[in-house]
């Protein structure tokens, strides 16, 4: 259960920085609204990740795979160029997360 609701956390994280993209600073209100609430909804989440799963492992998975998914977004949909160097370091977070559960830090 702890990493389904980890999963869920890493969406609303995801959604939310999405819609901080399309806030322009904050001076549009629909998607300033929308990233309060996945920042929200986030925390939430990941506060209840935290009574099954380490915090160390937990958070790790969360800003590894958020950071991963948000520049797979930005290269996919919002025109951002993918370099060799930041395919390199996409690559190395998602190995560290993985190195990370593999060793156990649960």
């Amino acid at each position: 259960m702890g990493y389904l609701l980890l999963a869920g956390a890493i969406a609303a994280e995801v959604a939310g920085t999405t819609a901080m993209k399309y806030s322009e600073g904050f001076s549009r209100p629909g998607p300033s609204v929308l990233t309060a609430l996945g920042y929200l909804i986030s925390f939430a989440l990941l506060a209840q990740t935290l009574k099954t799963l380490s915090v160390g492992t937990a958070y790790a998975i969360w800003s590894g795979v958020g950071t991963a998914a948000i520049a797979t977004i930005g290269v996919a949909f919002m025109g951002e160029g993918m370099t060799l160097t930041k395919a390199a370091g996409i690559a190395l977070i998602i190995v560290g997360v993985v190195v990370l559960n593999l060793g156990g830090a649960h």
